[in-house]
């Protein structure tokens, strides 16, 4: 199954009124973007030839949200799902984590595929809804929100598209029951834009970062944890509200994960810190970040600010 076709990054296409994309030679990708209202023609089921064979041969990009519904569905930790069923992979140059869908042992497979479809068909990821379908985050010239278009995968093993069941986009997101995925996952979208972006500008993030990504990110089990830790407690100032609903609900622990994400990574303060708190946390941390810096002084023969001497 060719992936779910989720683009978000605005330097790949530069038409400001998204008239026209071109897609690779030989992509199952058609180059005709939809909207909302457009009509589609598209419906897979049971008794059409090709049933399952999408589930064959996998290449599922993973999100947050994805992760969580699978893992409830599945009865076990997101940590313990990310251990069986994910596989990491890059998605950007600076080694930003991704996560795919693991296959079947020595196979291309689904893991969840049976012989009557999907076992784990009412919490399927966003691909699968998608499928065959896709959309791509774009953003207009001048403007901050991003636009999502549509557009249709069609890959030769696949009937679905000569059943006579046309619809539109918006009639099939609503269908697939896609439209709460989309909304739980637009801030993680966000953050990729963002950090797409802002290119070498900010430079390469760092190692640290890019855990905190994975975190919160992936595991919601294990971020919960993190929000429980002395360290996390002593730095940000919750009300016992919020701190009840990251204890006791997932959704609002995900969205909560997106915003310190976007905090920490951008600056976009929404959670409030406790008073002096950074100043401790610099203190605590002052002889790795005096360490760092000789490092990186040594490294580019630089001046620490205040010195009279040196290169």
């Amino acid at each position: 199954m060719t992936d779910h076709k989720r683009i978000d990054d605005p330097e790949l296409f530069n038409d400001p009124a998204f008239e026209k994309f071109d897609a690779p030679a030989g992509s199952p990708v058609r180059p005709q973007q939809l909207t909302l209202d457009d009509t589609m023609q598209f419906h897979c089921h049971k008794g059409v030839s090709c049933f399952n064979e999408c589930c064959m041969n996998i290449d599922l990009t993973l999100t947050p949200y994805d992760i969580l519904r699978l893992a409830r569905r599945l009865q076990i930790t997101t940590t313990q799902f990310l251990h069986l069923f994910a596989q990491t992979f890059d998605l950007d140059h600076h080694g930003m984590p991704g996560l795919k869908m693991r296959p079947v042992e020595g196979g291309t497979a689904c893991q969840f595929v049976t012989a009557e479809g999907c076992s784990v068909y009412q919490d399927r990821p966003t691909a699968c809804r998608y499928y065959a379908m896709g959309t791509m985050g774009m953003r207009r010239k001048g403007e901050s929100r991003l636009e999502d278009v549509y557009f249709m995968v069609q890959e030769p093993h696949c009937k679905g598209h000569e059943a006579a069941h046309a619809l539109t986009v918006r009639e099939y997101r609503r269908e697939q029951g896609v439209e709460h995925y989309d909304e739980m996952n637009r801030d993680w979208f966000d953050i990729i834009v963002k950090k797409r972006s802002a290119g070498p500008t900010v430079g390469a993030p760092t190692e640290r970062s890019f855990q905190l990504f994975y975190l919160a990110s992936y595991d919601p089990d294990g971020f919960r944890e993190f929000t429980r830790s002395p360290g996390f407690q002593e730095m940000f100032d919750l009300d016992p509200a919020e701190r009840d609903a990251l204890d006791r609900d997932d959704e609002a622990l995900l969205r909560f994960a997106m915003r310190l994400l976007k905090q920490v990574l951008f600056g976009e303060s929404t959670i409030p810190l406790k008073e002096g708190a950074a100043q401790r946390r610099y203190e605590q941390r002052k002889a790795a970040i005096e360490q760092r810096w000789k490092e990186q002084a040594e490294k580019y023969r630089l001046k620490k600010p205040g010195d009279e001497d040196g290169e």
